[in-house]
């Protein structure tokens, strides 16, 4: 997996980065690829945000 990828999809890339990766996201089909298998990680881990802990205590 390039590094580019997941940081991407939780976009958490300045602006250059991101403009970087969406270049390199042109023409490289194997990045499109995990793009697509990525796609729903950020509401994924939105949801996480909102299951009670095991242990009782919110996550800081």
């Amino acid at each position: 997996m390039h590094d580019g990828v997941a940081a991407y999809a939780l976009g958490v890339l300045d602006d250059e980065e991101h403009e970087q990766f969406e270049r390199h996201l042109e023409t490289c089909a194997r990045c499109q690829a995990e793009l697509v298998e990525l796609a729903g990680l950020p509401e994924q881990l939105d949801e996480l945000r909102h299951v009670p802990s095991v242990s009782g205590e919110d996550p800081r």
